[in-house]
């Protein structure tokens, strides 16, 4: 699937170092560094299609976009990977909702995502894949855990053993009773009878009167949400099997630890025989005007609206990478309007003939992000160089900040 146009990164001057770079690992409950090591593996969840981008989208993919660029920044090639669930309950009901062809309403929501994305300065995927044109490579991922007796029937589905795993569980730490609840919310299926273990997943939807499906050697039907991700993170990242891990990063919203990462780390890891992610990074979850932002609620912030009111794309993004990547946070006008003040104080400081000095700026931006994408601390020392700047100090090249801003924040001036 066609992602989007690719992002201009600036070059970096070799006189500056980049610490490695360390980040929250969930499963861990700890910061860590990431090894010293020339190739980094890096899956994202994408979006269900059957609504357009809101800020919690764009939180998320900012996260990760910041860590493509560090790792890039200092040398290192990246191989990012991202999904799109193009096929999926809400996406089918969206669309007999609204009365359209589900792949149209699908068609309709990526390119919108397409766009935003590009708006927002995000590095694209080199690898963006979606769930329809994975399944066949989700049929042989169930194939092998088939031939593994780790599969059972129930009815005309195929659920996935998921005990088999022996570590099934340490990567989210939710009590049982917590799991039970949290995979009832989302998508999941405990009181189904005929289930061997009331958290197994589906793996394999049969096919169901006037749904689409796709033929298998277990019949007709179409995959089930966790085992898409698994299927294409093993495919598509080049892993290298002589490694302990199959991939270095697992990101995504907070949202998606349990079930759908659990889940999918189990799958992946009884497919491979290798430990699935070196690291479990998540973005927070995003509220309005001291309220959860849902669908339910009907209180989401659509990222191209507020850019077709006029709202410069760097502005959001600066005001969405103000708080901390794994905080969950509110969004108001405020917000905004202070990431729009920041925006224009920093063009306004880059025009003049004369600035305050940079070079210990670059540096800073580079140690803040370094430490677990310490993204306020970044913003904070660009709001004391604009005072600097503003109050007559000089020194430094305005042209290789502007460049080391656009490079690490991904804000253009």
């Amino acid at each position: 699937m066609k992602s989007w146009a690719d992002v201009y990164l600036p070059p970096v001057d070799n006189r500056f170092t980049f610490p490695q770079l360390s980040l929250f690992n969930s499963a861990s409950g700890i910061v860590e560094q990431l090894p010293d090591q020339n190739i980094f593996r890096m899956y994202v969840c994408g979006i269900t299609p059957y609504d357009a981008t809101h800020l919690g989208h764009a939180a998320t993919y900012l996260t990760f976009d910041l860590i493509n660029r560090y790792l890039r920044a200092s040398g290192k090639e990246v191989l990012f990977v991202e999904n799109i669930t193009d096929i999926d309950d809400p996406l089918l009901e969206r669309a007999h909702r609204d009365g359209v062809d589900w792949k149209d309403l699908a068609q309709s929501q990526i390119d919108l995502f397409r766009g935003d994305m590009s708006d927002l300065h995000v590095i694209p995927p080199y690898k963006y894949i979606g769930a329809v044109e994975s399944i066949p490579l989700v049929i042989e991922a169930i194939q092998q855990l088939l031939e593994k007796g780790l599969v059972y029937k129930v009815d005309n589905d195929l659920y996935f053993s998921v005990r088999t795993d022996p570590q099934f569980g340490s990567r989210s730490h939710h009590s049982l009773e917590s799991m039970l609840e949290i995979f009832a919310q989302r998508g999941g299926d405990p009181l189904r009878e005929g289930k061997r273990d009331p958290l197994d997943p589906l793996v394999w939807l049969g096919k169901r009167p006037g749904e689409p499906s796709w033929p298998s050697p277990f019949g007709e039907g179409r995959p089930g949400w966790h085992i898409e991700c698994s299927a294409i993170a093993l495919n598509y990242l080049m892993v290298d099997r002589e490694l302990e891990y199959s991939i270095d990063i697992q990101g995504g919203g907070s949202d998606l630890i349990f079930p759908h990462h659990e889940m999918g780390a189990s799958e992946s890891t009884l497919i491979s025989g290798q430990q699935y992610a070196r690291m479990y990074v998540y973005a927070g979850m995003i509220g309005l005007d001291g309220e959860k932002m849902s669908k339910s609620l009907g209180n989401l912030v659509f990222l191209s609206r507020l850019v077709k009111s006029g709202h410069d794309p760097m502005a959001i993004r600066l005001a969405l990478i103000s708080d901390h990547y794994s905080s969950d946070r509110m969004w108001n006008d405020e917000k905004l309007r202070n990431a729009t003040s920041l925006l224009n104080r920093l063009r306004l400081a880059l025009s003049k003939p004369e600035v305050a000095p940079t070079q210990l700026v670059i540096v800073g931006l580079i140690n803040a992000l370094a430490e677990n994408l310490d993204t306020p601390s970044a913003i904070l020392t660009l709001e004391e160089w604009c005072e600097s700047t503003e109050n007559g100090s000089s020194g430094g090249s305005a042209g290789e900040l502007a460049r080391a801003i656009d490079l690490l924040l991904g804000v253009s001036i």
